[in-house]
């Protein structure tokens, strides 16, 4: 079975607080994309959740490598 990483914020890359950065690797998603994905969407949905949702997730994920 394959090792996935868990989920956890990012050091090495990292914009703000390496929580898209995190949320990227455990996936293996690149990170560029979804961050702009996540703007996108932030925008579209007048930004408060989205911001919202970045602050909750800073403080829920525990800091990785």
């Amino acid at each position: 079975m394959d090792h996935v990483p868990p989920l956890t914020r990012c050091h090495s890359d990292r914009v703000v607080a390496g929580v898209i950065g995190g949320i990227a690797r455990r996936y293996g998603w690149s990170s560029t994309v979804l961050r702009m994905l996540y703007v996108v969407g932030s925008v579209l949905s007048a930004a408060f959740p989205g911001i919202l949702v970045y602050l909750v997730l800073w403080v829920l994920l525990p800091d990785g490598d």
